[in-house]
Parts: structure tokens; C-alpha cells; sequence
């Protein structure tokens, strides 16, 4: 402890003498050649310099004590190129005793440094973008100390400000944006569906940090505890506030949790520290915040980067809080009616900031599905894109956008012709929910009388009140991982059997299909690692875990018996490949009923098991697998993408295979036949069946039972009641002869031809 206090203390008095540089006079470079000077003598070091980056990702030497003064604005780094380029490009430091024996060493004979053996370096960061790195180095083998990076991170902080400024790098050499006046199309993944048009308003706090170098550290504590206990007012407010917070769900647990998030110690410590390194409160917030922003651009699992996107939105909310700032009501004033919102990723809380009367749609250039603010932004009804590549770079505020959040596009500055058709089409789709709105209540038949099924997919409490406003007729399919994936550890039984208790509460006498948890491939749990795998999706995920940790699955059988005690209870079983694997998950239902009727627990009153039918192995198993299902999910999603081998998020592979062709359509039609013959009803779950087309060729095949997103059961209840079954079944089995690469325009023509909703 007493060495980690002379290091802050060394720390304090190195920042005192570089503000005092930053501050005096002369030149941005000789401000720059004074403090690698300083730097260099206070850390012992034969060397110290700054690499800046300039356009087109070149690290340029700015300033350096030790090399040769030539190498100055003369040495160049592409991003990633030697020691200083890794540092830069992964935006983490580098301590090394034998840096010339680093694989990425790379030696530029200009600079003179030779003789220097050890190296540490940090990124200058300013908003989670590496603006230049700082290295120093030394002839002998020294191994460097925490407290020795630390401060160096701490001086790059300083330092950033300078780089930051203009006064080093003319800002003149940022690309022309002559090109923004020109429409542009970006494409996006959709996070909630809808569409939206108003306004570009770009989500920046604009704080400006006036004092970096703390005068007093204990008085900086003080103003920091204040700030947080200011913060945690504030967050209860907002949350108390949430027009929809009475409601429960999801997004009631979400913003629970953000909250939850606000007093994370580890972070808060993390401030305190840098606090302790001779730095202002609001200089410490923004260090770990850069530091946080760096560290989520390496990560690639989807639901830590979501988690660290929370903490840079508390980030800005303290730096709100110590800066004077008003974080207590929404926004709205000086904003236009119409408001298209923009920003590189976005906290739950921070959605609720704005005025929601005024919100037509959000573009993220992160985001994901799981993202707290996408859970929140369902329960508002509010379309939202995600992973919009170059959309803050693209878009200027007060510019028109429209967001398609069907097909995944946000149009900026877009045609007075374009804009004519996306306000016709968002008038025609209120015109459609306005029809599907009155024959909600009508069953979903056909005209010769046929009955079709249809149900809702859901993953949420949030949901679920979309199965009365849909009229579906139950839930076809509930992803139970979802739940587990927005949580920090993993539920216990009493955890899971509250939530299923709701699901059934809230569905009353519908059914619903549990699926059993579908992680593994694209679906890590944060609190669970499994080993990286060359191919996930083909690789240990669902029910493969489930047998090998039959633990996990028990568990949730248990908790699912429990919350179904007295009605039906319906059990699916994913990535099902041989019907043994299937029949040990039965067994395990069965160890679990017998268990809770040892116990003396209330059972459900009967229990239904089925297999999801995603791996084509299985359709050369099927008189086995009839034999002992009750039913069978088809998800079309994975099946024809093992079928036809073509990943479905292959952009080049996209369009390439359909399953409306022949070798679909046969698949189908055999698969129906074989389940009809053995009594089995047999679902899909799949994309597919939210598409009207796809729809009725589903129908057309012999499937009765369709179950999809909830936005997608009108349309698709429009579709069959329009729908005369013999003939269009008497057209299924003639197009799966067919020699057509695709079907689909021929029968888009057929129903076209005959009146058909699609």
C-alpha cells in the first residue's frame, strides 16, 4: 500500500509541472518537445515519444527525448505496424523487458533506437478513439511496475487534450463533407420493427472537461461521492417516472439491473484511483471511460459490449452530475417535433432522457438484439436499427431521415420522391393495422374452412400483451435463454419458476412451447465460457450442453414443472440430431415429474415433449422420431441453412438459395405427409412463417400450425382468409417438380392472379 501511495503521489507531481507546461506559452510543439522532456526525467527513461495519428490511420513521431531529432515528422507507423502500431490498434498498453524479441517488433533504422531494450507504451485516447500513443524506453532490461503504467496512462490523459485541440494536427485535414449533401442508403440490422421519419438529432452530451490536473485529491472525493449520490437520486427518479413501469416485464428488470450498474465497485474504485493519480473527478470518470470504450471495440461477444455500453452511459450521467449539468427531466426543448435519434450505442436510461411524444425512431451503430435499450425500446413501440456502419459519420444534425425498420435501411437527406413513397407506405401500414386492428378477433380460416394455427414467437415478459392485441392463439415459441443472457449470473430454480409462473399467468388458458435454453454458437451466457470454436453454429450449443451438463437442464425442467403445477405443460428440445438424444431428454422430464410427485409438489396436468427439426439428420430418422415426439418445431431459419449449406448472414449468399424452390418445397411436403400419417402436429417457427408468401406456401404444403413474430400474425391472418386450400395445395405439389432455382415469383403470381393477401 505504501508504495501504491508514493506512486500516486509521484503521479500528482509529475501532472502538477505538465499543466503547468500545458498552460504556458509558446508553441503547440514546444509544449509537446518540453513534455516528453519532463517524461523522460521523472520516469527515468533514455527515451520518451509521441506518436500522433494522422489521416489515413498513420502514426506519425511528433515529438521525442532520446531518438534522433530527424526521426521527428519524418518516422511514420501504418496502425498496427510494429510495437507502437499494436498499441494503437488493440488500444491497450505494452510493457516489455525484451522489446526488440516482441513479434511485432518492427525496427526503423532512422529513429537511432538500437540500443534500447525495454519498451512501454499507452494509447493517448479521447472518447474511446486513439489519438496517438506514448512510449517510453530504456537501454537495460527493466521490468516496469503497475504504479510506472499507471502514471503513464494517467500523463497520456493530459496529453490528449493537447492532441485534441487542433493545435497540433489542423483539423482541415478531416475529409471534405461536400459529399453530406447528397442523399445516402445505409443498411442496418433491425432491432425493432417499424417505420420512422423525422429529423437526425445526434445523442452527444457535449461535456467539456475545463481542469484535468486535481489541486486538492480529497476535495475531488468529495465532489465525486456527491456526484454518484446525485446520479443514484437521479436514476430512481427517471425510473419512478417510466410511464410503463407499473406494467412489469422485462424492461422493468432491465432498467433494474441498468440501475444496479451505478453502483458497481469495481468501477467506482476504478474512478477513485485515478482520482488518487492526481487527476480532477471529472478528468478520473472520463480516463476510465476511454479506457472502457477501448476495451469494448476488442471484445466481440455482443452481450459484454451491450453491458459496457450501460457503463459510458453512466459515465456521461456522472460527468453530467460533476459538471453542473441538468440530467433530470427529458429532452425535448430547441429539439424538432420529428425525432430521428442517432448515436454509436445508447443506455436504456438514456432512451427514456428523450421526449417520447416527439421519438419516431433510433439508428445505433452498435446495438444488437439483446441490447437493454432495444428491450426498452420494444415496450415503447419505437423502431430502432442497429449496427448502421458510418451513420454518425454520414449524418448531420437537422437532417431528414427516414428508418425502415423491415427491411433494415436508414435513408438520410433522401429525394423529395423517396420521401413521397416512404410517407405512402407508412400510411398504407396505418392503414393495414387499422384493418388488422378489426378483424382481429376473426379466426384464421380459409375459405374452403381450414383452420390454420397461428401463434406468436417471444423471448420477454415484454412480449407477452402482444398475444391479446395480435389475437394469436397462443405462443408457438418461447425462447427461454433470453432471460438467462440479460442477467449477471445464472438463474436458480426459485428464479426460473417465478418467470415461467408469469409467462403461464400472463398467456392464461393459450398455450405456450417452452424451448429449452438454446445457447452455445452466437448465444454466450456472460457468466458462462465455453471454448472457441472454428464453427460454432454446427458446434456445442443446445441441447448438446444440456446432455453433457445435465445439471443446467434439470434445473430447468424442475422450474418448469413447478410453474406449470395443474395445467398443460409443453417442453421443446433444440438442435435435436439423433432421436436418442431426444429420448434422453425425455428421461430427464421424466427423473424431474417423478421427482416433484416424491416431493408431494402439485404436477401439470399433462406434459407434451417435442423436437425442433433444425438439422436435416433427422429427416432420415423421422418413423423413429414420430414414434416418440409429440410434436415437431420446424426452424426454417437453421434447416435450410444446413440444407443448402449457405449461411443465412452471408450477405453474397442472401438471395442465392430459397426455400420456396423445389428441393424446399419436397422437404416440406414429405415432413407434413409423414406427421399427418402418425398424428403428430408439426409447427414452424421460423422466419418463414411471418412472411406472408412463405406463409402460404406453408399452408399450401399441408402445416397448420405457424408460429412468428407477433407484428407478422395480421398480415399472415389476412393471407389465409383469403385463401381457397385445394387448389393452392394441388399447386404446392406441382412446383416442387419443378426444375425452378425458385418458386417464388410464380406463386407470388398466384396470388396475385386470385385475389391472395400477401
Amino acid at each position: 500500500m505504501t508504495q501504491q501511495v508514493l506512486g500516486w503521489a509521484g503521479s500528482r507531481r509529475l501532472l502538477r509541472v505538465l499543466r503547468d507546461i500545458m498552460k504556458g506559452g509558446g508553441t503547440a510543439q514546444e509544449r509537446l518537445d518540453q513534455v516528453v522532456r519532463l517524461i523522460a526525467q521523472d520516469m527515468v527513461a533514455e527515451v520518451c515519444s509521441v506518436y500522433v495519428m494522422r489521416a489515413g490511420e498513420v502514426l506519425e513521431l511528433f515529438g521525442t527525448e532520446g531518438l534522433k531529432p530527424e526521426a521527428v515528422h519524418t518516422t511514420r507507423l501504418r496502425n498496427g505496424e510494429g510495437l507502437v502500431g499494436n498499441i494503437a490498434l488493440h488500444a491497450r498498453p505494452l510493457r516489455l523487458a525484451d522489446a526488440q524479441n516482441h513479434p511485432d517488433f518492427a525496427y526503423r533504422p532512422e529513429t537511432g533506437e538500437d540500443p534500447f531494450q525495454s519498451l512501454m507504451g499507452v494509447p493517448i485516447l479521447r472518447d474511446g478513439r486513439v489519438l496517438g500513443v506514448l512510449v517510453i524506453q530504456n537501454v537495460t532490461q527493466r521490468n516496469y511496475a503497475e504504479e510506472e503504467l499507471e502514471t503513464l496512462e494517467t500523463v497520456a490523459m493530459v496529453l490528449a487534450e493537447l492532441v485534441a485541440s487542433g493545435e497540433l494536427v489542423s483539423t482541415e485535414e478531416s475529409h471534405s463533407d461536400t459529399a453530406a449533401l447528397l442523399p445516402v442508403r445505409l443498411p442496418a440490422i433491425v432491432l425493432n420493427e417499424g417505420l420512422g421519419l423525422g429529423r437526425v438529432v445526434l445523442h452527444e452530451r457535449g461535456i467539456v472537461i475545463r481542469q484535468t490536473v486535481a489541486e486538492d485529491p480529497e476535495a475531488e472525493h468529495i465532489r465525486l461521492r456527491a456526484a454518484v449520490a446525485e446520479m443514484h437520486s437521479a436514476l430512481d427518479e427517471l425510473m419512478r417516472q417510466a410511464s410503463f413501469a407499473s406494467t412489469g416485464g422485462e424492461h422493468e428488470e432491465v432498467l433494474a439491473s441498468y440501475r444496479m450498474f451505478a453502483e458497481d465497485r469495481g468501477w467506482l474504485n476504478r474512478i477513485r484511483e485515478a482520482v488518487n493519480g492526481g487527476l480532477t473527478a471529472e478528468a478520473a470518470v472520463q480516463k476510465v471511460q476511454n479506457d472502457t470504450r477501448a476495451r469494448m471495440a476488442e471484445v466481440r461477444d455482443p452481450y459484454i459490449r451491450e453491458r459496457l455500453s450501460d457503463l459510458d452511459d453512466l459515465a456521461n450521467r456522472l460527468l453530467h452530475h460533476l459538471t453542473g449539468g441538468n440530467d433530470s427531466g427529458p429532452l425535448g426543448d430547441q429539439l424538432p417535433d420529428d425525432i430521428v435519434l442517432l448515436a454509436r450505442t445508447l443506455g436504456p436510461a438514456e432512451l427514456l432522457d428523450y421526449d417520447r411524444e416527439r421519438l419516431r425512431a433510433v439508428v445505433l451503430e452498435e446495438g444488437s438484439p439483446t441490447a437493454h435499450v432495444a428491450v426498452v425500446a420494444r415496450a415503447l413501440d419505437i423502431p430502432v436499427l442497429g449496427r448502421c456502419r458510418g451513420a454518425l459519420a454520414e449524418a448531420r444534425a437537422g437532417d431528414e431521415a427516414l428508418v425502415d425498420g423491415d427491411t433494415g435501411q436508414l435513408l438520410l437527406r433522401p429525394a423529395e420522391s423517396v420521401r413521397d413513397t416512404f410517407a405512402e407506405s407508412m400510411a398504407a401500414r396505418a392503414r393495414r393495422s387499422a384493418l388488422y386492428a378489426e378483424t382481429r378477433d376473426l379466426p384464421p380460416v380459409t375459405r374452403d374452412g381450414t383452420r390454420i394455427n397461428l401463434f406468436m414467437n417471444a423471448g420477454l415478459l415484454v412480449d407477452l400483451p402482444q398475444l391479446a392485441e395480435s389475437g394469436a392463439d397462443g405462443i408457438g415459441l418461447y425462447r427461454t435463454e433470453v432471460p438467462f443472457m440479460v442477467r449477471r449470473e445464472f438463474p436458480d430454480v426459485a428464479a426460473q419458476t417465478r418467470l415461467y409462473g408469469r409467462v403461464l399467468e400472463q398467456t392464461g388458458d393459450k398455450p405456450v412451447v417452452f424451448r429449452t435454453l438454446d445457447v452455445g454458437g452466437d448465444k454466450a451466457l456472460p457468466y458462462w465460457r465455453g471454448n472457441d470454436e472454428e464453427n460454432p453454429a454446427m458446434g456445442w450449443r443446445a441441447l448438446r450442453i444440456g446432455l453433457d451438463r445435465p445439471v443446467i437442464l434439470r434445473q430447468q425442467l424442475r422450474a418448469l414443472i413447478r410453474a406449470a403445477a395443474g395445467r398443460e405443460l409443453r417442453v421443446m428440445f433444440p438442435m435435436v440430431t439423433a432421436v436418442a438424444e431426444l429420448e434422453r431428454a425425455r428421461d430427464l422430464v421424466e427423473l424431474e415429474r417423478a421427482r416433484a410427485q416424491s416431493l408431494g409438489e402439485d404436477l401439470p396436468s399433462t406434459i407434451r415433449v417435442g423436437a425442433m427439426m433444425e438439422v436435416p439428420a433427422l429427416l432420415w430418422q423421422l418413423p423413429q422420431l414420430l414414434a416418440v415426439t409429440d410434436f415437431i418445431a420446424v426452424g426454417s431459419n437453421d434447416l435450410f441453412q444446413y440444407v443448402f449449406a449457405s449461411d443465412r448472414g452471408n450477405p453474397r449468399l442472401a438471395r442465392r438459395y430459397d426455400p420456396l424452390s423445389p428441393p424446399g418445397l419436397r422437404l416440406l411436403l414429405s415432413l407434413a405427409d409423414e406427421a399427418r400419417k402418425a398424428g403428430v402436429d408439426v409447427s414452424v417457427c421460423g422466419e418463414m412463417a411471418g412472411q406472408p408468401l412463405d406463409a402460404l406456401a406453408l399452408i399450401g404444403c399441408g402445416l397448420r400450425n405457424l408460429s412468428m413474430a407477433p407484428r407478422a400474425v395480421p398480415a399472415v391472418r389476412a393471407t389465409v382468409r383469403s385463401v381457397d386450400l385445394p387448389p393452392l395445395a394441388r399447386l404446392m405439389r406441382e412446383l416442387a417438380e419443378a426444375r425452378d432455382h425458385s418458386v417464388r415469383e410464380r406463386l407470388r403470381g398466384y396470388a396475385r392472379d386470385r385475389g391472395i393477401a400477401i
